[in-house]
């Protein structure tokens, strides 16, 4: 006779408010992020001395700031009633680990280029820092379709 434990179902799925809240600070990240490289790297204005500040960089970096401040706070409320969870199922964890590893990153890359970068290094901060972040959003999509997967399984 075989027999097997199965594992109760432990439900990981977050409340709407609670991932709405979490897209919305995504989504700014995302957006604020774009709007910084679009702005510094190809929209820069050309004035009487060359190459100016397009107005849109510090705009769209108070806001990235702001809605990294948020994001850190929905991820810490993430820790109880979703990651410690997972783990405890086994579930979605490849993903799962790749955000935390992600958000780790993107966390201390951005603490660099405010409090660590210098006029020298930034460039090389700034271009791991938002690697990371593109690479993150991908990261993200794939872990909430596979959790949604996960979750429609029979």
């Amino acid at each position: 006779m075989h027999t097997h434990r199965h594992r109760p179902h432990i439900n990981l799925r977050v409340e709407r408010w609670h991932r709405r809240c979490i897209y919305a600070s995504f989504a700014a990240l995302l957006l604020s992020g774009a709007a910084w490289l679009l702005a510094r790297y190809f929209f820069r204005p050309v004035g009487q001395f060359g190459e100016t500040v397009n107005p849109l960089e510090p705009w769209s970096m108070k806001l990235h700031g702001a809605a990294a401040m948020a994001m850190l706070f929905f991820i810490g409320s993430l820790m109880n009633a979703h990651i410690r969870r997972a783990l405890k199922a086994g579930r979605n964890l490849a993903t799962g680990w790749g955000m935390i590893g992600a958000m780790a990153l993107l966390t201390a890359s951005g603490f660099g280029l405010y409090y660590l970068a210098g006029e020298s290094d930034r460039p090389v901060w700034s271009a791991l820092h938002w690697a990371i972040g593109l690479a993150a959003t991908l990261l993200f999509v794939a872990h909430v379709v596979l959790g949604r997967r996960a979750v429609h399984r029979p």
